[in-house]
């Protein structure tokens, strides 16, 4: 039986990819396993699925002086060698990582036993975990045209993301039983992010009233964001979050207004949901979300407003626009090569193993 060893983790971000593939690799034979940090939110979102999972010490690598910096190093030299003991154990035939900074043990591991390693990176600039793993892989996946210029010409392949294939399921008429909406006007779906934009929060609620004259809205607004205040609002309804429902809130939505998180976006584009995005500040981040959004519009798929720009009537108006042009950003989508990535991984996943037969 053919074996793989899947790591990522530290967000939510790093790990479903690789629960996307799952399916998959589970259909082409493969025997599978995971390892990630001790207790880090991989191993809580990998256990449901009765994988066998490898937990190994785990520190971060920053550009910014902190005082872990200087203790983070031996965390990580710790789990490169209980990584080592592990692979030498399990004997994968590829390793698949969708990075963080628990994958860098484990990249490094693997190459010590030649065993070829396939990297995923999701934003459009590399992240410092996978610079560091790049020199050690076969192939690095990668959602953005332009990333292929940050890296080797040899390795680059324009996959886009796997996304869950159960989102591509939904079914409106569920949304409208699930949220009580009535049919007839088209739906905006509202996305801050796992733990809500308090930020995007304010600007949609800050315009309810003008825009429920036209839509209806479903608003993911985070844990504890909730506003008591706007329940029972015609046409109007809020959760903090939304697990298995998500496919049909998706399936009755025309439109989205979303933060710019790398998976969230093709999510969007796998499922063709016209989008207006609202990065993340870059005081808030490094500026991956700017990059990714931006080019998400370079390549006509979205409308970008970005938060310092927000008020009330541009926000209005850039919703109208989005939904004017709503065919056109769908269909730009659809042409998309980046929309079959789940096929696209797999197949250099049979590669790589192929090698090692």
């Amino acid at each position: 039986m053919k074996r793989i060893l899947l790591t990522g983790g530290g967000t939510a971000g790093h790990v479903t990819p690789n629960i996307a593939l799952l399916p998959g690799l589970r259909e082409l034979g493969y025997e599978i396993s995971y390892m990630g940090s001790y207790d880090g939110i991989e191993k809580k979102l990998i256990e449901e699925f009765q994988i066998p999972y490898y937990g190994i010490s785990s520190g971060k690598l920053r550009r910014y002086f902190d005082p872990k910096n200087f203790t983070d190093p031996f965390k990580v030299l710790k789990g490169y060698g209980e990584a080592r003991r592990i692979i030498k154990k399990l004997k994968p035939d590829v390793l698949f990582s969708k990075g963080g900074f628990v994958s860098v043990p484990v990249v490094l591991a693997a190459r010590h036993f030649h065993i070829p390693t396939i990297i995923h990176e999701s934003d459009l600039t590399p992240g410092l975990a996978n610079k560091i793993c790049i020199p050690s892989a076969w192939k690095v996946c990668c959602n953005f045209p332009e990333t292929l210029q940050y890296l080797p010409a040899d390795k680059a392949v324009l996959t886009g993301s796997p996304i869950r294939q159960e989102l591509l399921k939904g079914d409106p008429i569920r949304a409208l039983q699930f949220t009580g909406l009535a049919p007839g006007k088209p739906v905006i779906l509202v996305m801050g992010g796992s733990l809500g934009a308090a930020a995007v929060n304010e600007a949609v609620r800050s315009i309810l009233p003008r825009l429920l004259k036209d839509f209806h809205v479903i608003h993911l607004c985070g844990r504890d964001k909730i506003d008591l205040s706007l329940n029972g609002l015609s046409g109007y309804v809020q959760y903090e979050y939304i697990k298995g429902e998500l496919k049909d809130l998706f399936a009755l939505s025309d439109i989205v207004i979303s933060r710019a998180g790398a998976n969230a976006i093709c999510e969007l584009l796998a499922l063709r949901k016209p989008s207006l995005l609202i990065p993340l500040p870059a005081a808030s981040s490094r500026g991956d979300q700017i990059l990714n959004a931006r080019s998400f519009e370079k390549q006509g798929f979205s409308m970008v407003l970005e938060e310092e720009n927000i008020t009330p009537d541009s926000l209005l108006e850039a919703v109208r626009a989005l939904y004017e042009n709503r065919t056109a950003l769908s269909d730009a989508m659809a042409a998309s090569r980046q929309t079959d990535s789940i096929r696209t991984i797999l197949g250099l996943i049979e590669e790589a193993a192929g090698q090692q037969s």
